[in-house]
């Protein structure tokens, strides 16, 4: 009887022990599963913060432009990095504590490098500023070079057309007179059988000198050009003129005179002839001449 009243109490001891480990054992194992519940709680924030800041940086990045074709290239490879990285996170267990570290370590990486590319186009868009201005500023330049050069142009024009107008040789006291077979003065058709126009090219210091050829249009009563040559054909001021005689003369800039002849084939008929006198350069004068 006392042995079996000892193994009795010591079997109660037993039972006790055990239940009291078994208590402690489940509130360790209670606590481990609380503990680990509350890090994968933790840890799936952290995933899901990680995975906001990510979409946020992909944003900031779809953002970033640039006119250089290289820098824009680069940025293409971040955005590819980053939209790779975001696919990563979405697809690893929260609970992988060392691979949400590792991507915490890129997503700073990544955020470094698209601050470095924001100092880059920063800095571009400041000198493309600058280059703009400078661009505009030599445009009005231009504009203002061109300008003067078409005012200058337009002067110098006007100061060459002066000049041309200026060096042309003018003519004066024409006079055209009726000579008849004794070279002597007449006013009758019957008798005339040579017209004689005279003048005198004026003094001009500006004018081109050497040889000079003048030339006449003398028109009959019935305003038919009179000429014994068909071939008597000058071009003055890009029109082609026919003309009834000419002559040659040495011109030196000082005052000349110049008579011309013309024996008309057909003789004289009685009216009004009229003269025109004119050189390469131009018209110089006319006059008349009535033969009764």
């Amino acid at each position: 009887m006392e042995n079996e009243n000892k193994n009795n109490k010591n079997l109660k001891i037993a039972v006790v022990v055990l239940a009291v480990a078994a208590v402690a054992l489940a509130g360790v194992f209670a606590y481990v599963w609380f503990d680990r519940q509350s890090l994968i709680n933790d840890l799936t924030v952290e995933k899901e913060e990680l995975t906001e800041d990510l979409i946020n940086l992909q944003g900031e990045y779809s953002q970033l432009s640039s006119d250089n074709d290289t820098l824009n290239h680069h940025l293409e490879v971040e955005r590819e990095k980053v939209a790779q990285l975001l696919d990563r996170i979405k697809k690893t267990d929260a609970a992988n504590r060392q691979k949400i570290r590792e991507y915490e370590k890129e997503l700073g990486t990544l955020r470094s490098i698209m601050k470095h590319y924001i100092l880059q186009i920063d800095s571009l868009n400041m000198v493309n500023i600058a280059l703009r201005k400078d661009v505009e500023k030599a445009r009005n330049e231009a504009k203002e070079s061109n300008k003067k050069i078409q005012e200058l142009t337009k002067t110098s024009d006007e100061y060459a057309k002066l000049v041309e107008k200026g060096s042309a040789v003018k003519g004066r006291g024409i006079s055209v007179i009726a000579i008849n077979k004794s070279n002597k003065l007449t006013d009758r058709s019957s008798r005339a059988v040579k017209m004689k126009t005279c003048l005198y090219l004026v003094e001009n210091d500006i004018a081109k000198r050497g040889p000079m050829r003048v030339y006449i249009r003398v028109k009959d009563p019935d305003g038919i050009l009179m000429t014994n040559n068909a071939t008597n054909i000058v071009e003055v001021g890009g029109e082609q003129i026919v003309y009834t005689e000419s002559r040659e003369v040495d011109y030196q800039g000082e005052e000349v005179e110049v008579c011309i002849y013309f024996a008309p084939e057909q003789g004289f008929a009685k009216g009004l002839y009229n003269v025109e006198v004119f050189t390469l350069g131009g018209e110089i004068g006319g006059s008349e001449l009535l033969l009764k």
